[in-house]
């Protein structure tokens, strides 16, 4: 299973299959992921691999984030995360590629959605607004929002204006459609947050995956205990 691939939203587009039928794709550039780090719990308290994608110059990063990617055997990358995994699936130097992934997989993509600036509550939480009839100077505001003594105050996350848009998405369980790996791209079906151009994390779906096994930890008895009921 794999443990995920960073990438860039290129656009969307749309596939047609053997019967005929239109699916919407987006298209998400994934070039081969160099892995900068393992991250084990004996020296950093959890496993983890980090990893980097698409090159830049070097007098973009500082000097410890150069000194990382050179200690790593590689060149500076723009776009760095780590994923969670559950025992040595990668090693440090190797890249990670598409086809990790399979036609009609479902994954996670994970991005920052399109910023929208300062709106109001109408736009950004879908309030209806008040009258538009003559006589009314009120027509898109979200209304009160408190109550005198009672409450006498306004209660927290209360629908107001404010900045919209520009914070971390993830939309589950979209289907690979198709793994190009001769172009590093992989097509998934429908809408991914982000505009073009921007960064994405795509991982294998959490829901619906075939749960861990349990292993039942049977405690020794104490032979202290045991010799004091020997005793008896």
């Amino acid at each position: 299973m794999s443990i995920g691939i960073l990438g860039q939203k290129v656009g969307m587009t749309r596939v047609y299959d053997e019967a005929g039928t239109i699916t919407p794709v987006t298209v998400i550039l994934a070039e081969p992921n160099a892995v900068l780090q393992v991250k084990t719990h004996d020296n950093d308290g959890y496993s983890a691999v980090q990893v980097g994608v698409f090159d830049q110059k070097e007098h973009r990063v500082t000097k410890p984030e150069l000194g990382h990617f050179k200690k790593a055997g590689s060149t500076p990358k723009r776009f760095v995360r780590e994923f969670t995994t559950n025992g040595d699936e990668v090693k440090q130097g190797d890249s990670i590629t598409v086809t990790g992934f399979k036609a009609g997989q479902y994954v996670d993509v994970i991005g920052v959605s399109k910023g929208k600036g300062f709106q109001g509550p109408m736009k950004k939480h879908n309030f209806d607004g008040q009258g538009a009839a003559h006589g009314s100077k009120t027509h898109r505001r979200n209304g009160a929002i408190g109550c005198r003594s009672t409450p006498g105050r306004i209660y927290k996350n209360h629908g107001m204006a404010g900045h919209m848009g520009d914070e971390r998405v993830t939309v589950q369980n979209l289907r690979v459609v198709q793994v190009r790996e001769a172009d590093h791209v992989l097509l998934v079906s429908g809408a991914v947050p982000g505009a073009r151009g921007s960064f994405v994390v795509v991982r294998t779906a959490i829901k619906g995956q075939p749960r861990a096994k349990q292993v039942q930890v049977v405690k020794a008895a104490n032979p202290m205990k045991a010799s004091k009921a020997g005793g008896k």
